[in-house]
């Protein structure tokens, strides 16, 4: 699929300072990636850069809402990575490791900007990235993007305490940057809507990890649709504060959920 994708670059969507404004995917198979995605979520696909290896970008309605890569180390996982933006790369990976986490790659300059890969002091990876803050829809706001990003760590407290100081959460505008602590977790709101949180781990064994939530018309129709293209359903779909749920593990192992509208019966 990625063979026949075109070379056209789309809008671009908008690099908030201190929440998560992108993803990517390193895929095991970039070809099988495209396909299931393409499928679930409605997503069309346009060649990005390949610096690094394979790379697309997924469209949806005509803006990238997410980028997919094609694993050159076979010992990398199969994972989502969200991408915090910033006004200063360089800036936010000193504070890291002054932290207590760690940079694995950059900052390094890319044609959407500047990036670095780094992990809190738990272990949770995300990255880093410097773009445009002008220009650009934000991303929770478009249909099959991430719509709700969420940090699942074994002390969801400390977690906000690193994030805060790393990029500055205490000395943002209340009007454009807001935290608070809602149903059991640490909210991150922007624009005045909810778009990320940190909650602690019900599964003391589960590897720290930032959770990737897409946006879909039915979540109980995705769920089905998801099983048919040979996913992992893990449990039923159930309703959140946040609309209706369910998490899945793509054919490669990747880790997501989509969420859909809630029902009236859910209230």
């Amino acid at each position: 699929m990625t063979e026949s994708a075109p070379t056209v670059t789309g809008a671009a969507v908008r690099c908030v300072p201190a929440v998560p404004s992108w993803v990517s995917l390193m895929a095991g198979d970039l070809d099988s990636a495209t396909d299931f995605y393409g499928r679930l979520l409605g997503w069309t696909f346009s060649r990005g850069p390949d610096r690094w290896g394979p790379y697309v970008r997924a469209m949806s309605g005509g803006v990238a809402v997410a980028g997919l890569s094609g694993a050159t180390d076979l010992q990398l996982p199969v994972a989502w990575t969200s991408y915090f933006g910033t006004e200063d790369a360089d800036m936010v990976a000193e504070r890291v490791r002054a932290r207590g986490g760690t940079v694995a790659i950059g900052p390094l300059g890319f044609d959407a900007g500047r990036l670095a890969i780094a992990s809190d002091r738990s272990g949770a990876p995300f990255g880093i990235w410097e773009g445009d803050r002008e220009r650009g829809a934000m991303l929770h706001t478009l249909p099959g993007a991430p719509v709700w990003i969420e940090l699942r760590t074994p002390d969801a407290l400390d977690a906000a305490l690193f994030y805060g100081g790393v990029f500055g959460w205490d000395e943002r505008e209340s009007a454009e940057f807001e935290v608070r602590f809602e149903h059991d977790r640490v909210v991150l709101r922007a624009a005045e809507q909810s778009v990320a949180a940190l909650v602690t781990a019900t599964d003391p064994e589960a590897r720290p990890a930032w959770h990737v939530y897409f946006s879909v018309p039915d979540a109980d129709a995705a769920a089905e649709q998801a099983d048919r293209l040979g996913a992992d359903v893990f449990g039923e779909v159930r309703a959140t504060p946040y609309g209706r749920v369910v998490d899945l593990r793509d054919p490669q192992g990747g880790r997501f959920s989509v969420l859909g509208p809630r029902d009236p019966g859910d209230d």
